[in-house]
């Protein structure tokens, strides 16, 4: 049988359960771990005012608790024959092993996204320096890997190294030159605005859309200021993620489709840059905000585990 005593330094009640587990030691013989948990910040905050903490099987109990508690509890878990099989060594290594990897990836969650999302929303920016550069090859391999991920038109993208950095629809009314105007092509014609990627006097397309883009940014800078706050923040509630993040970003792009609507009469809307921008971003935030606080409370109970686990490999009394 396995038990686990949580303690802390200067903690007479702690003392006293390991006495208690001591005596009952020939009675329900058990193999005892015991975890300080003023090692680590992530087994204090968890266990560090419930201590003595004894766990054992599925049973647990905290202070205060006595003497006869910690008897039925031990007697309960010889009767349930709740004992682990046991490892070999080599399968014993590789548990230790894949638990620090484990221990790493719940501890440093939030850089490993945060990178992920800032090569993810940087590549696409990179093909058109590379078509800039004459690097035409491995800018249109860019172009197709996201292409699956985004329908990359033309007028709804970004263009580095031109004119203007966009550019849209007429019936966006902006003051860009219009797709039509530097293209010459049609709103229509969906296959050459989402093949286009540009030139030396236009510019070359960045491989996702200004919405795509905006989203992806929002991720990535919500992200980056979560390291921050992560301690305090609470998690977005659903309404608020719904009416700010979702809401904007659907009635934005929603409505430029209700002119495709059979038999109804709706005038004919195309979004802009900027407004594709601010309902991306909103939605990105929106997002960040609402997940990442449980992420955080899901790594954290990870981490708790892993150090639970790790600590009985060291601290077996």
């Amino acid at each position: 049988m396995r038990a686990t005593l949580f303690v802390r330094e200067s903690c007479s009640l702690c003392e006293e359960a390991k006495e208690w587990l001591a005596s009952l030691q020939d009675e329900y013989p058990h193999d005892l771990y015991v975890v300080n948990v003023d090692q680590d910040p992530t087994l204090e905050k968890k266990y560090g005012g419930l201590v003595p903490v004894l766990e054992a099987g599925p049973y647990s109990l905290q202070a205060p608790f006595t003497e006869t508690e910690v008897r039925i509890t031990l007697g309960a878990l010889q009767e349930g024959n709740y004992e682990k099989p046991k490892l070999t060594d080599s399968q014993h290594n590789q548990a230790v092993f894949a638990n620090k990897v484990l221990l790493q990836f719940s501890r440093h969650w939030l850089a490993v996204f945060n990178l992920f999302v800032f090569i993810f929303v940087g590549l696409p920016f990179l093909a058109p320096v590379l078509m800039k550069a004459g690097a035409e090859l491995p800018g249109r391999v860019i172009y197709k890997v996201y292409s699956p991920l985004c329908h990359q038109l033309a007028f709804r993208s970004w263009f580095l190294f031109g004119e203007q950095p966009a550019y849209p629809l007429k019936r966006a009314n902006t003051d860009f030159l219009s797709y039509e105007e530097v293209v010459g092509g049609t709103a229509e014609d969906l296959s050459t605005a989402h093949q286009y990627v540009g030139n030396e006097i236009v510019g070359y397309k960045v491989a996702l859309c200004e919405r795509d883009i905006a989203i992806y940014s929002g991720i990535l800078l919500s992200g980056l200021l979560f390291a921050v706050v992560r301690k305090w923040l609470k998690p977005l509630p659903l309404w608020i993620w719904a009416v700010l993040g979702v809401a904007p970003m659907g009635l934005d792009g929603g409505s430029q489709l209700l002119a495709f609507v059979p038999f109804m009469d709706f005038p004919i809307r195309e979004s802009t840059p900027l407004l594709r921008t601010i309902t991306g971003l909103l939605f990105g935030i929106m997002n960040v905000w609402m997940a990442y606080p449980y992420l955080e409370e899901a790594m954290s109970e990870t981490r708790a585990l892993v150090l639970t686990k790790l600590a009985r490999v060291r601290n077996q009394v």
